[in-house]
């Protein structure tokens, strides 16, 4: 879930006070100033960070160390149990795990007898990988030196999420180290199944001792590395919401093809399921091979407003589209659109998308046969007002209405998109905290990718909901996957800093 975006930072403009140039940064004293009583407590919290570095990148390498893979079933119950575990010695009390039909969740709480209370977001699980890929064992958690940037921590989920969380966490035992209590009080609700489209988290949050400590909260957000590689961060005011499903084309729920594989000579007697997918999938979009054609696909769709698409032209004044191109491996956009119009249709279309398409053999060589059955996986990435059920009933009829009901349809997981108010306390606070911090926030209509996040922002709870996080990291869901550790670039913050932003969004919350 990393979003990687491009503004100038200037470590100089950072916050220093006790720490001594390690964690962070210098900003003007006067953000130090007695102003209140928290200052003390808050440059005794930041103190503490530099001592606890290197068990900070201990914690985060033990954790890389040991993958949950909802998709793959592996590490349960070990993976949430570690979760726990790293609940209660940042300070969470109550802790347990959520039992849900798939994977459990993990919540706790902490009363710091605050006048605010805040939700946290974690995920637990991670994506799967091929260790042939990498450059780097990515379950090794190896600190290597990275060109531009300093020593990262390469590993399988180290930017999403375990290295911003673990950031986090370190924040809330900066605390405990130096004996002061939390400015807000905070309700964690950790899920496991993140990577496969969370189609359980909702048994997490309707427990009913989980959501009557939600319905406490101002707002929910998730930590994130926010920072581009050059060193500016966004705040994204909402996300896609996501729908993962199979369709599946076999001989025997067609009624024509072979119930098994069979010689591929007997093309020329017995139709294919896998041409007849083929020929399905065709069906999705226009002849330009982007644009969805699902009947009424578009219907819900809330088109951008003014406000959100100017936040897109200023970004795109601000970013050079030859970075953004470099770092995607792409030369064109679709369609041969401008940067700005690019970026418009990455906001506001929702899209279907093929993740994968077998069938039959792959293996080197030919292998001369004529499969039985032909699998593809989809996403359908949605927008405002848009929802998984409706988007989901809108695919199946349509495939039905074209001839191909015969289809298999199995939806893994999914969830509604969010929007939350830049006006909302949360978007507010984030946007003074990064400003405090020397920096210049971008506002960003929403996050071409997705979370669960519609749990919180959705009736019953309603709650405003975001992300935040200095510290920079990439590759998720990608070979070399790295979470910045030790900063040789100025524009960014490295472990220390990342852990110090934490306790300075914490104070600005309470």
């Amino acid at each position: 879930m990393a979003n990687d975006q491009e503004r100038e930072f200037s470590r100089r403009d950072f916050v220093q006070s006790a720490v001594s140039g390690a964690a962070l940064a210098a900003v003007p004293m006067a953000v130090f100033a007695a102003a209140s009583p928290n200052d003390a407590d808050k440059a005794a919290v930041l103190a503490q960070i530099p001592k606890m570095h290197a068990a900070n990148i201990k914690r985060l390498q033990e954790w890389i160390a040991l993958p949950s893979i909802a998709a793959e079933n592996r590490n349960y119950p070990q993976g949430p149990e570690h979760m726990a575990k790293l609940a209660q010695d940042a300070g969470f009390t109550g802790v347990k795990l959520i039992p849900t039909s798939g994977k459990p969740g993990v919540f706790g709480k902490i009363d710091a007898g605050a006048s605010t209370t805040m939700a946290i977001y974690f995920m637990y699980d991670v994506k799967q990988f091929v260790p042939e890929e990498w450059s780097s064992p990515p379950l090794e958690a190896r600190l290597v030196q990275k060109e531009g940037l300093g020593t990262v921590c390469m590993g399988r989920g180290a930017v999403n999420q375990k290295g911003p969380e673990n950031s986090f966490l370190s924040a809330l035992m900066a605390f405990k180290a130096a004996g002061k209590k939390l400015p807000v009080n905070l309700v964690l609700v950790c899920e496991g199944e993140e990577e496969i489209a969370s189609p359980h988290f909702q048994e997490v949050v309707r427990n009913p001792e989980v959501m009557a400590e939600l319905k406490k909260c101002v707002g929910v957000f998730m930590p994130e590395a926010g920072q581009d590689r050059d060193g500016g961060v966004q705040v994204s005011l909402g996300a896609k919401g996501v729908v993962e499903l199979e369709l599946i084309s076999s001989g025997e729920k067609w009624g024509r093809g072979p119930a098994h594989d069979v010689h591929s000579s007997l093309e020329a007697q017995v139709d294919s399921p896998t041409w007849h997918l083929v020929q399905a999938l065709n069906t999705l979009v226009e002849k330009d091979g982007h644009t969805p054609a699902v009947e009424g696909f578009f219907e819900k769709a809330k088109p951008l407003s003014a406000a959100q698409e100017q936040m897109i032209k200023e970004h795109a004044a601000k970013t050079p589209e030859s970075t953004a191109m470099k770092a995607l491996g792409v030369q064109h956009w679709v369609h041969d659109k401008s940067w700005v119009d690019s970026l418009i249709l990455l906001e506001s279309r929702p899209t279907i998308n093929i993740e994968g398409l077998v069938a039959g053999y792959t293996g080197p060589g030919g292998k001369t046969v004529l499969p039985h059955k032909a699998v593809a996986k989809i996403d359908m990435r949605l927008v405002p007002d848009m929802t998984a059920t409706d988007t989901l009933a809108k695919l199946k009829a349509h495939l039905a209405k074209h001839g191909f009901g015969d289809i298999e349809v199995n939806m893994s997981g999914g969830y509604n998109p969010t929007q939350t108010d830049p006006n909302s306390k949360l978007i507010k606070t984030q946007l003074a905290t990064y400003r405090k911090l020397g920096l210049d926030p971008q506002l960003w209509p929403r996050s071409a990718g997705s979370w669960p996040g519609y749990v919180f922002t959705d009736a019953p709870l309603s709650l405003a909901a975001g992300h935040f996080g200095l510290g920079h990291g990439t590759g998720a869901h990608a070979p070399d996957e790295y979470y910045l550790i030790e900063s040789t670039n100025p524009k960014l913050q490295g472990l220390d800093g990342a852990v110090a932003s934490f306790v300075e969004y914490l104070y600005a919350l309470g």
